[in-house]
């Protein structure tokens, strides 16, 4: 991934949030035919040797990617997209001096990689099901769980779908929001995103720079 040292996220707890807070994530699976499916993952930050946590997710045993990963030790890459938008020349402050403004793009986006390994054991699949159940209906008036489903309906969900567990070895952010403009530029992204209601207002105003002011 091209990444300017100005757009680079390090931070590991800010790259584990936007994981949680947008978990529906990429997932790259290498060889002679690449294969990408959107999966959604249940992170575990407190765990893995590398310190860097561990992802964990299921897919339908129909989807023939996962054989490719039954050998294990395959390195994959799972990529998870957080807000993004398009940024208008118009919001530049500059625009009306220069004019030396072009529209771009905003985003936000964590790039992970490991080496995965499939699991058919059917009470890890269990876990994971719940862990991941509960992590999405957190905070609904009236959250589901995998036990209000019926027993036997569950069972033969579980003989359906196998799990994927990559614990992480490298997490990378990139955080392109508007840092390589002036205070004053940046400050009418935020604004410009705001009349929009856009989640990308947030990022760009939380990262805007103070003008340091001749003294």
């Amino acid at each position: 991934m091209y990444l300017p040292t100005a757009f680079a996220e390090d931070r590991l707890e800010v790259k584990h949030g936007l994981i949680q807070a947008y978990p529906l994530g990429t997932l790259v699976i290498p060889g002679a035919a690449p294969t990408a499916d959107l999966v959604p993952f249940a992170l575990y930050p407190d765990e893995g040797e590398a310190g860097l946590g561990v992802l964990r997710a299921h897919i339908a045993r129909a989807n023939p990617a996962w054989r490719s990963l039954a050998a294990g030790g395959m390195e994959c890459l799972v990529v998870f997209q957080g807000p993004e938008a398009y940024i208008s020349p118009s919001w530049y402050p500059s625009k009306t001096t220069s004019h030396k403004v072009v529209p771009t793009w905003n985003y936000a986006m964590v790039q992970v990689r490991g080496a995965a390994r499939v699991v058919e054991d059917a009470a890890w699949l269990r876990r994971q099901l719940g862990d991941l159940t509960t992590m999405q209906e957190h905070g609904l008036p009236e959250p589901w769980a995998v036990s209000d489903a019926p027993p036997d309906f569950v069972e033969g969900l579980l003989k359906a779908i196998v799990g994927i567990e990559i614990p992480i070895a490298s997490i990378v952010g990139k955080w392109k929001v508007s840092q390589n403009r002036s205070s004053a530029d940046a400050e009418g992204v935020a604004a410009g995103l705001r009349s929009r209601a856009a989640p990308m207002a947030a990022l760009v105003a939380e990262r805007i720079e103070p003008e340091v002011k001749p003294g």
